[in-house]
């Protein structure tokens, strides 16, 4: 065989390897993005809520070698006679009530049980806020006054230039931004379809140019705001927020089970709604911030902050429900009243007077109907008095 044969042959044979990558890379990145477009779907939601590792690019959470802090079992708690009607209109998938730290409820359904790790959706906004206020006890972010760009400097020039950490803390960046879930074309949508296609988180957030007020001025919920939270973190420190989030909050914790987080293409974590955890452990998360950030004999978020962050300051419109820093407030809470909140029926509720923690997950395609939230919202308070009474 001549030389002009043999190096002909080895190319074709280079080209087929690159083709034969080329058509795995793309039968993955159409996997993924088949994986966003049925991820609601009927048959498949509450399955796919269990398991996002996978459907999409992910990273582990270490817990640590501590040992797991008990959770220890509580009298069990009388239920409301419209409990079981309620799991089935919320589709509720698992429900872990604490009482005084002790378990007086515990319940797994749709086919879930204990060992699953469930999406958090949005209350994995509220343990980046939880990581934030650690971060910037320790200093290494001067002040929530600093512009944004003062940590993430590829945000320069864009829609995010001019804002203050403080302002995106309480989703009041002016940034425009379309949360709507049902319209294919809408912010929300074009983010996931980044995530799942490989694309670049950062790039994304850098890529947005329109704003539709000054920062400050008015509060909008506009989930990006959570990922220019962790770009500031991770340009304050140097490091990725699995492995700060596992250090400062999740190891010191003591969890059952260790999380993980959705990633994009380039292992930066999914830090909006990408976090997985057992329901107990969400309950873990909860009595920490009961105790004003103390939990396994040891302060691990600054009692301040903890006051700080669940306070309402942001700027909402008034009688409506209220925000602080990456955490919700009801709008006739009592001291103390205060939650973390996703999307299709995700809550960490929490009522410091009663000493009660509520952590449930769920598959619920109407939570953005009306009456939605109140009705969760009604059954954590009868819950609460029930506990209160016994």
């Amino acid at each position: 065989m001549s030389k002009t044969w043999k190096w002909t042959l080895r190319g074709l044979l280079v080209l087929a390897v690159v083709l034969l990558a080329l058509a795995v890379w793309q039968r993955e990145a159409l996997i993924r993005l088949q994986a966003v477009n049925t991820l609601f779907a009927e048959d498949r939601i509450v399955s796919n809520f269990s398991h996002m590792d996978r459907l999409f690019e992910h990273r582990p959470v270490p817990r640590g070698d501590g040992p797991v802090t008990p959770l220890p079992q509580g009298a069990p708690l009388a239920l409301p006679d419209d409990f079981d009607a309620w799991l089935q209109r919320r589709a509720v998938t698992s429900l872990v009530m604490l009482k005084d730290g002790t378990v007086v409820h515990e319940s797994y359904h749709l086919g879930t049980g204990p060992v699953d790790l469930r999406i958090s959706w949005s209350v994995a906004k509220s343990y980046l806020s939880a990581l934030f206020g650690v971060i910037l006890a320790e200093g290494a972010i001067d002040s929530l006054d600093d512009p944004i760009t003062k940590y993430a400097p590829s945000l320069t020039g864009g829609a995010y230039d001019g804002a203050t950490i403080r302002n995106v803390l309480n989703m009041a960046s002016g940034v425009t931004f379309d949360e709507d879930y049902l319209d294919f074309w809408s912010d929300i949508n074009k983010m996931g379809r980044v995530l799942a296609l490989g694309g670049s988180m950062d790039g994304f957030a850098a890529d947005l140019s329109e704003t539709f007020t000054t920062p400050g001025k008015q509060y909008k919920y506009v989930s990006i705001d959570t990922h220019v939270l962790s770009m500031v973190l991770r340009g304050a420190t140097g490091r990725d927020i699995p492995e700060l989030l596992s250090e400062k909050i999740i190891g010191p914790m003591g969890l059952e089970a260790e999380p993980y987080y959705v990633t994009d293409g380039y292992g930066v974590a999914f830090v909006l709604g990408g976090l997985n955890l057992t329901t107990r452990d969400y309950a873990r998360m909860g009595q920490m911030f009961l105790q004003r950030g103390r939990y396994n004999s040891r302060q691990i978020v600054p009692a301040d902050w903890v006051a700080d962050s669940t306070a309402p300051t942001a700027p909402t419109a008034p009688g409506k429900i209220q925000y602080g820093y990456q955490w919700w407030i009801p709008a006739d809470a009592t001291p103390g009243e205060f939650l973390a909140r996703g999307v299709y029926g995700q809550y960490v509720y929490i009522n410091r007077p009663s000493g009660v923690v509520i952590a449930t997950t769920g598959a619920d395609k109407q939570f953005r109907a009306d009456g939605a939230f109140d009705d969760s919202l009604s059954m954590f308070r009868t819950l609460t008095a029930i506990a209160q009474e016994e």
